[in-house]
């Protein structure tokens, strides 16, 4: 994997996304990327990949096409619709859920637990910025986010949950889930 690294459902993506995003677009498309690369250094199995390329690039896109803190429900709902829009709904309920459970604070169990845990562990590896690192080496980590950068992710992170807490106080992250 070089530092020109891409996956075209990502790309497509993003890119349909990329005015909602504004200046945030480099620092989320780099989260997606490093969500996604921890997702396939966790699971190997070729046939999930592109499942992850999916719910990678829409998990957190609600902040911005909805202009919300409480973003899972939009979140899924655009991955819904570009799933129907390219025939694919057959991995509806399977995206929907890792895009639902993706925040989830303790292990995951249910339908499609291999691959919405798999998800839920690389989320929290790059949002801990690898003090979670689920049976990965710092090293594998270290490599996918000196190829995609944080750019002021975590920092985006901390303001967003700042400014939440001060319109929602006794909801201050409403996309935790236990």
């Amino acid at each position: 994997m070089n530092n020109n690294y891409t996956h075209p459902l990502i790309e497509t993506i993003l890119s349909a996304h990329q005015k909602q995003l504004g200046k945030d677009f480099p620092t989320y498309r780099n989260h997606v990327y490093r969500v996604f690369l921890l997702c396939l250094k966790l699971d190997n199995d070729p046939s999930n990949e592109d499942k992850y390329a999916i719910a990678a690039a829409y998990h957190d896109l609600g902040i911005w096409t909805h202009n919300t803190f409480d973003y899972l429900a939009p979140s899924i709902q655009l991955a819904q619709e570009y799933l129907t829009n390219n025939n694919n709904e057959t991995w509806s309920a399977e995206v929907a859920q890792i895009i639902e459970m993706h925040h989830k604070t303790s292990k995951y169990e249910g339908a499609f637990e291999k691959t919405v845990e798999t998800f839920r562990k690389s989320d929290w590896i790059d949002v801990s910025m690898g003090i979670m690192k689920f049976k990965l080496t710092g090293s594998e980590i270290k490599e996918i986010s000196t190829r995609f950068p944080t750019l002021g992710f975590h920092r985006f992170l901390v303001i967003q949950s700042i400014k939440n807490f001060v319109k929602h106080p006794l909801n201050p992250l409403p996309m935790f889930k236990k």
